[in-house]
């Protein structure tokens, strides 16, 4: 019972957290598709409280920021930059507090019972911000999701924030340059990398990303 004590919350979390993000990413789709000339009609104001309610989205796994960036981009170009950043940190720095909150170390100090898992976690800590850096810098790996992991794990917040910033640069900068060259939302969002030019940046971003990963999860031999 224990156990599953422990258990339950990280895993019940993680599904809500890969799912709820489908569902909403596919209703957002179709709201702003529906309504794309009363939000090309928003001013500054609208949209700075849009950023706010879309940091609390983020948070809580509605909203992929990748998403938001191609949608903030073809409405505001790159006046996207600032806000989406900044949905991204607050989101990091709130579910970092909520997990600990919740969880405190319990899910942390059961998985460093296990030799393998145990293992695997000491090679992330001895480099937690490059490791961080990489899984951020994939286009694939869910935000909400490594988030949430990242704090589970006990990763050090300084190291989250840091390497979840400079990670989002490359996959942020190209959905908002994406969504400002777009002609139609329904297309854009449909077919978010349909440029070939857009097709090599995503798959580069991802080999980066997964060689960054095994070479800091996999064990590595020291030499004499």
């Amino acid at each position: 019972m224990k156990i599953s004590n422990k258990y339950s919350f990280p895993l019940i979390s993680s599904v809500f957290l890969t799912v709820i993000p489908l569902i909403f990413s596919s209703a957002l789709t179709v709201t702003v598709i529906t309504h794309e000339n009363t939000v090309s009609a928003f001013n500054w104001q609208d949209w700075t409280l849009i950023t706010f309610i879309c940091c609390l989205t983020c948070t809580f796994a509605f909203t992929p920021p990748t998403l938001l960036a191609l949608i903030f981009g073809y409405f505001i170009s790159w006046n996207a930059v600032l806000p989406v950043f900044l949905m991204n940190m607050v989101a990091i720095f709130l579910v970092n507090i909520i997990t600990k909150r919740i969880d405190g170390d319990n899910f942390r100090d059961y998985l460093s019972n296990n030799m393998n898992v145990s293992s695997i976690l000491e090679n992330i800590r001895k480099e937690e911000l490059k490791f961080i850096f990489f899984t951020k810098l994939s286009p694939v790996l869910p935000f909400a999701l490594t988030n949430f992991v990242f704090a589970l794990s006990g990763a050090k917040l300084k190291n989250i924030l840091l390497g979840g910033f400079f990670g989002m640069i490359p996959r942020t900068l190209l959905a908002v340059w994406t969504g400002s060259q777009a002609k139609e939302i329904r297309r854009l969002l449909e077919n978010p990398n349909e440029g070939n030019l857009q097709k090599i940046l995503v798959i580069l971003l991802l080999v980066v990303s997964v060689g960054g990963i095994l070479y800091y999860v996999l064990p590595r031999r020291v030499k004499n």
